[in-house]
């Protein structure tokens, strides 16, 4: 049975990837797991597959878990548990679900670990790419992406020089607004984003496919994974969801990868990565592929787009200042501080004032943290 680590085990990534295991008895051991604060369903899980490990890093929530768990799993507590997690637990795969610029360190320790590295969590890519490319590189580990649009491409350029690509065709389903005017995008309330037409998502991945700035941040992570300038990337809206990104190739030919929205494909395809196994999800079928439909982004109804591209042309810690400045818009949002409209306003004022710091993760991580600040100023103002 192949070890692997669940990050965010209680979160969407997790549950799909343990629902997976289940559908596939013998094929894995669940050597650790891991949540923030959801105690609960974490206890749950541990009596379930039993894992070696288990860590939070609410400590409070851990004192509910630690009287309640079973013998021989070790609880590990605190800001820092997940990258002791990794250090303890013998794995070789980790699916990492953990949302937010908090999954950066843990990301960095499974790489500097050598292992294979499934990777949901965006931020870590967004804010730290460069970095986390060159680890994979110095340690021989393997990092394969989860996100369904960046799991497309991987698969398409298997076997593929990127010499060889004339250029990354991006899907975005264009979220609930895709046909709303810009007048009523400002009456657009918290319920009404969370509402995804075809994905079931967390509450920031979901309000971000709204704005379309979760395809920005999208736009950053195939610059760094595959290394490609943003002059050969491109966004196209494509409702339906079914073709989960395309490579045009030098000659031409254009491969797509498509499949039902059900993130259990990329997540399968990654837990068993290099190979393809057999797997009971859903294919090819007419009625749901008999309509393919795809348009352009309309960069005025969608200002978040572009500050993807942006960030790349700026490089050093553009990435890491416009993804703490979303994380905390879209809470302010989703609380009712601000209006819909002001998520992209705010982030692209925070970014004008980024201090452009990108030596280390620890810059990195000083830069994401100045920048939050700087977004709840501008909130305020705002507000006030």
């Amino acid at each position: 049975m192949k070890p692997i680590l669940v990050l965010g085990s209680t979160g969407s990534i997790g549950l799909q990837t343990l629902d997976l295991v289940r559908t596939q008895p013998g094929a894995f051991e669940i050597a650790g797991l891991a949540a923030r604060s959801s105690w609960r369903p974490l206890l749950e899980q541990v009596r379930e597959f039993r894992p070696g490990f288990v860590a939070m890093t609410d400590e409070e929530a851990a004192e509910h878990l630690r009287p309640k768990l079973p013998p021989g799993t070790e609880l590990l507590v605190g800001p820092g548990a997940l990258e002791r997690l990794v250090a303890q637990a013998p794995f070789e795969t980790c699916v990492h679900g953990v949302v937010g610029a908090a999954g950066l360190r843990p990301s960095v320790a499974v790489l500097e670990a050598g292992r294979t590295l499934a990777l949901a969590n965006k931020e870590s890519l967004v804010v730290a790419g460069q970095h986390l490319m060159q680890l994979a590189r110095d340690h021989g580990a393997t990092l394969v992406p989860v996100d369904s649009e960046h799991s497309a491409i991987f698969q398409c350029l298997r076997g593929e020089s990127i010499g060889r690509v004339r250029r990354i065709l991006l899907t975005a389903s264009g979220g609930p607004f895709r046909a709303l005017s810009a007048a009523d995008m400002a009456e657009v309330t918290p319920e009404m984003a969370l509402r995804h037409p075809n994905w079931d998502m967390g509450p920031r991945i979901t309000v971000g496919s709204a704005t379309l700035m979760n395809k920005a941040l999208e736009v950053i992570e195939v610059h760094h994974l595959f290394g490609l300038e943003p002059e050969r990337i491109e966004v196209v809206i494509h409702p339906q969801s079914l073709v989960h990104s395309m490579v045009e190739f030098v000659d031409g030919s254009v491969i797509a990868q498509m499949g039902p929205p059900d993130m259990r494909g990329p997540i399968h395809y990654a837990l068993h990565h290099p190979n393809r196994r057999p797997a009971d999800l859903r294919g090819f079928d007419l009625d749901l592929f008999r309509r393919l439909d795809f348009s352009e982004p309309d960069p005025e109804r969608f200002p978040a787009l572009a500050l993807g591209f942006r960030c790349i042309e700026e490089g050093a810690d553009a990435g890491s200042v416009l993804n703490a400045a979303d994380e905390v818009a879209v809470e302010a949002f989703l609380q009712r501080t601000i209006p819909f409209p002001a998520i992209p306003r705010i982030n692209a004022l925070v970014l004008d004032q980024r201090p452009d710091l990108a030596s280390s993760l620890d810059d990195l991580l000083e830069s994401d943290a100045r920048a939050r600040s700087l977004a709840r100023r501008e909130i305020a103002a705002l507000s006030a």
